[in-house]
């Protein structure tokens, strides 16, 4: 069986938890990180020696790293929509999977933190103010495309819809001015339509 490490309030592992919902995966989920520990015991330093969730084990199979884990579950139990096999479509998937990561999550990154995990005192509003110019910024280049196709992943839900879909969730829960995106809009709504979005993604911010 497949087996999760980490906590469900934490992004990354939302975006494993949620794929796996997707592929109607069979799986066990043990809380880990933060709170939880587990992530300094010597049994998860020898699965995963950066100690950070998530972590996932599948057979013989190790793996951390959020879009690896999605590339791969993908790709091990996904369909042709899910998981392309062709290397372009596939490539196009991926590519808002690394964007997620890279560009958005910074910005993202900057508002969170100061506006849920920092004291009033601790606030920084130089850096809330320039994450969410440029959140909504980066935000309209999505919407652009979005307005062309139905899923970031093409024509079908698949991998490269799940590492901004699970960080929109919590953007758009922040106190801060969004830009109006319909088609951006229309994506999150076909999102949250989806059973195992709303089981894993649609989670208060933590």
């Amino acid at each position: 069986m497949l087996t999760i490490w980490g906590r469900a309030n934490s992004m990354n592992v939302r975006k494993v938890l949620w794929c796996a919902e997707e592929l109607g995966l069979a799986y066990e989920h043990i809380p880990a990180g933060a709170d939880y520990g587990v992530v300094d015991s010597a049994d998860f330093r020898a699965l995963n020696p950066n100690g950070l969730v998530p972590l996932i084990r599948d057979g013989d199979v190790v793996l951390w790293e959020s879009n690896t884990i999605v590339r791969y579950l993908g790709a091990a139990y996904g369909d042709e929509g899910f998981a392309p096999t062709d290397a372009a479509r596939r490539a196009q998937a991926e590519k808002w999977m690394d964007w997620t990561s890279i560009a958005f999550a910074r910005p993202f990154r900057d508002v969170f933190w100061n506006l849920v995990r920092a004291s009033p005192e601790q606030r920084n509003d130089e850096e809330i103010a320039r994450g969410t110019k440029e959140g909504n910024r980066l935000l309209a280049t999505v919407d652009h495309v979005l307005a062309t196709q139905p899923f970031l992943s093409g024509d079908a839900f698949g991998i490269g819809d799940i590492p901004l879909g699970t960080l929109l969730h919590g953007w758009f829960g922040l106190p801060i001015d969004h830009a109006e995106l319909p088609a951006l809009a229309a994506w999150r709504k076909r999102l949250e339509e989806r059973v195992a979005y709303g089981r894993i993604a649609l989670i208060p911010l933590a």
